[in-house]
């Protein structure tokens, strides 16, 4: 009785995947999609790379050390990274592992 939520809850998961990833074809099949859709989707990788910048400063306080250098840091090396390569996911994998390690070795 117990492992039935987790089916459950497997199955809603799997439902809600699915409906996301029809839901544009649905949507979208006989018309052009609308600016704003065509804005997301045109510049999808830069908005989430800046949600997560603003996301990992938020928490940041500047006043004391460390001073944020461990997340600077790893802005710093995705930007670079970004630069060097023009590939998210290098940019992003490269970040976030500089600050990991960042985050453990200091």
């Amino acid at each position: 009785m117990n492992e039935l939520w987790i089916w459950e809850a497997v199955g809603v998961m799997a439902l809600a995947n699915l409906l996301t990833r029809i839901a544009p074809f649905l949507f979208f099949s006989r018309r052009r999609p609308p600016r704003a859709v065509i804005f997301v989707e045109e510049n999808f990788p830069p908005i989430i790379l800046t949600i997560l910048i603003f996301y990992t400063l938020s928490s940041v306080d500047f006043g004391s050390a460390p001073y944020g250098l461990k997340e600077l840091g790893g802005i710093a090396v995705t930007m670079l990274l970004h630069r060097l390569f023009d590939n998210y996911l290098i940019s992003i994998f490269g970040g976030t592992a500089t600050y990991m390690a960042m985050v453990q070795l200091f």
